[in-house]
């Protein structure tokens, strides 16, 4: 590390589970979001500012006015732009360090093979049930760790799949035939997001640095409504 990444890190390097070996773990790390709005916003802000070395962005959206109740990387003057080139622009001021890859596209079964084994690990912030099975399959083929989230109104779930031999998604939610046209209600307090993605964030981290104290195995699950946070062990 230079001496402006030991000060810029300095708050990592005096953590004992972190340190300067932690620390060029993270400055290694590839990780793609896939997703870059309510979810991907606090993700990609907090493993831009961690110092992870490179960041792949994969949304093909734009920047609309309903927006802007939750997903913090974006501004009033951003109205209209494309998600991940925005996303891009706002991550390399925030950590000029970090090198930054956009895929203005959505993540198929056909793309997935393609992108996915060029990075370490893949973070799901999806709003969309079906793509999830795209990515854990995509995962466990290339043998990549994915660190799963879901909001839905006041309430949100966070787990670690694929990592170290643990579940997968498909062991937590079998596929059925009412996945590809599900819709979930579109409903959700602003600072719901900030908090799932945040601990979606907290979680890359863990795996980057090995950390024997993931969410694999486990499902978080958090109702900000009545204030409760439960986890709960995952038998497969």
């Amino acid at each position: 590390m230079t001496e402006e990444e030991k000060v810029r890190y300095s708050r990592h390097l005096l953590l004992e589970e972190v340190g300067e070996a932690g620390q060029e773990k993270l400055l290694q790390a590839k990780v793609l979001v896939v997703g870059a709005g309510g979810l991907g916003s606090p993700v990609l802000l907090y493993l831009a500012a961690a110092g992870i070395g490179t960041l792949g962005i994969m949304d093909d959206d734009t920047i609309s006015e309903s927006n802007l109740q939750r997903q913090v990387l974006y501004d009033s003057l951003c109205l209209g732009a494309p998600k991940a080139e925005t996303a891009r622009r706002k991550l390399q001021a925030l950590n000029p360090h970090c090198t930054v890859h956009t895929y203005d596209e959505r993540l198929t079964a056909t793309n997935a093979p393609q992108i996915i084994p060029a990075y370490d690990i893949v973070i799901d912030a999806t709003d969309n049930l079906a793509a999830r099975y795209v990515i854990n399959d995509a995962c466990v083929a290339a043998g990549k760790p994915f660190v799963y989230g879901s909001i839905c109104e006041f309430e949100g779930q966070v787990s670690v799949f694929n990592y170290r031999g643990g579940p997968t998604y498909r062991d937590l939610y079998e596929y059925h035939d009412g996945v590809p046209d599900f819709r979930q209600p579109l409903g959700v307090i602003g600072a719901l997001p900030g908090v799932i993605g945040s601990i979606q964030a907290s979680e890359t981290v863990k795996v980057i640095l090995g950390s024997d104290s993931t969410l694999s195995g486990k499902l978080l699950l958090i109702d900000l409504l009545h204030g409760t946070f439960h986890t709960i062990r995952l038998s497969v």
